[in-house]
């Protein structure tokens, strides 16, 4: 007689079970390319609008900033140097806005099945990556038009971009398992990644900013982000002062998988 298995929820009260979201890693899947496929149904263009939208940025910065406001940049042009931290905003953004309602937007799934409610903030981050890497080749472009090699350290990359997914996650995670109890955690999300963008160096180098004002950069996670992207692509400094903004991301990332997991036993009740 074959073996029943029954699968129910967890109250959370083992802590952390990475090896549940694995054995469900074909759902994950399942989402991820659901979503990619929500995205461009019906387009004729299809991903090529995505490279549209990296490049209507790019144009578009580079038209504001490097030609209007003639920001200079010592040994790279402008637009070379402002993309990177584009990309890497829009991916942060993109990971905090979406993985942070995942859950919100994701309430019919939740009552009907059980499965990790971990694999909805974590799809979506797998989705954007996507579009992501789409920046990534426009940025590749740009660099044969401007005829700028790509740094050595481009080997680190792939560490730039862990960098990226923990530090948007570290807060989509609380903002997706706290808008269970505080809806109005679903308001915070737009006022977050619409302020945090103009004390983040995204479109201005450090070095404009005061030196009494440093501090207020280099504790913030995403400044470390991007400066090591420009680091991996360009060649740029690095500051090692940056390291101690990546502290608070790791605290955020781990405390709130531990707070997700408490919540998720009553996830399906008061959603």
């Amino acid at each position: 007689m074959a073996a029943t298995k029954i699968i129910t929820a967890d109250s959370g009260k083992n802590g952390l079970n990475p090896g549940k979201v694995w054995q469900y890693r074909s759902l994950l899947y399942s989402f991820t390319v659901r979503d990619i496929k929500v995205q461009y149904a019906q387009t004729k263009l299809g991903i090529l609008w995505s490279m549209i939208q990296a490049a209507t940025a790019a144009f578009i910065i580079h038209l504001f900033f490097g030609l209007m406001l003639k920001i200079n940049i010592p040994g790279v042009p402008y637009i070379i140097y402002a993309f990177p931290g584009m990309a890497a905003w829009y991916y942060f953004s993109y990971i905090v806005s979406s993985s942070g309602t995942s859950l919100m937007q994701s309430q019919h799934i939740i009552k009907k099945i059980y499965f990790p409610k971990l694999i909805l903030p974590l799809y979506k981050t797998v989705a954007g990556l996507v579009e992501f890497l789409v920046w990534f080749v426009v940025f590749i472009f740009i660099l044969i038009i401007y005829r700028h090699p790509l740094s050595i350290n481009t080997l680190w990359l792939p560490l730039a971009i862990f960098l990226n997914i923990v530090t948007g996650l570290s807060i989509a995670i609380w903002l997706s398992a706290l808008t269970i109890r505080f809806r109005d955690a679903f308001h915070i999300i737009p006022y977050l990644i619409g302020f945090g963008v103009f004390v983040t160096p995204v479109f201005f180098e450090t070095a404009m900013i005061p030196a009494s004002l440093h501090f207020l950069i280099f504790f913030n996670p995403m400044a470390g982000v991007i400066a090591f992207y420009r680091w991996c692509l360009l060649g740029m400094g690095f500051p090692v002062q940056y390291l101690w903004g990546l502290v608070p991301v790791f605290i955020l990332f781990i405390s709130g998988l531990y707070y997700f997991r408490r919540v998720e036993g009553i996830i399906a009740d008061v959603i």
